[in-house]
């Protein structure tokens, strides 16, 4: 450690280290570390998506929509597999979204008994901007990490995840 800059987690696992010598913290500072800087970017992005009048809930969903390419909709289960949250979760967001004018339900043309989750014109010209905002912003947060280090930490993230997923 002489070489690089002692940080918060650091001096955490120092205490413990000397108060608990029989455990072995590093992985607590591992999980330490990504839960600081999930914070630290969760800020980062929510403060550039609000600059577009949206959070984050608001732009994943609005996202979704977007990255499935024309004409834009989707079903409200094909929202739900794609954003990992619950369906009480993702009916308020979608609620939130229409009031907005956003998105808008319309019935689904294969099955007039369901519906699908349109992007408006409005929401349309709105997650346009806001994804490039956000793509300069993920740029502007990992500036400091050369090309090696992006596709090494990219690497070990996709490895650890897939424990999880």
């Amino acid at each position: 450690m002489s070489e690089e800059k002692q940080d918060h987690v650091d001096r955490i696992l120092a205490q413990w280290r000397r108060e608990r010598p029989d455990l072995d913290v590093e992985p607590m500072g591992i999980l330490g570390r990504l839960k600081r800087l999930g914070t630290h970017l969760g800020r980062e992005v929510e403060t550039v998506l609000m600059q577009h009048g949206l959070s984050t809930s608001a732009f994943d969903v609005l996202a979704t929509l977007r990255r499935s390419g024309a004409p834009h909709r989707l079903s409200p289960g094909e929202l739900l597999e794609m954003t990992m949250v619950s369906s009480g979760t993702m009916t308020n967001r979608i609620d939130q979204l229409e009031k907005a004018g956003f998105v808008e339900r319309i019935l689904n043309p294969d099955d007039r008994r369901s519906v699908l989750i349109a992007l408006t014109e409005k929401g349309l010209a709105t997650v346009e901007e806001a994804v490039g905002a956000h793509v300069a912003n993920q740029q502007r947060l990992t500036r400091n990490l050369t090309a090696e280090d992006k596709a090494e930490f990219d690497r070990l993230l996709k490895k650890f995840l897939s424990d999880f997923e």
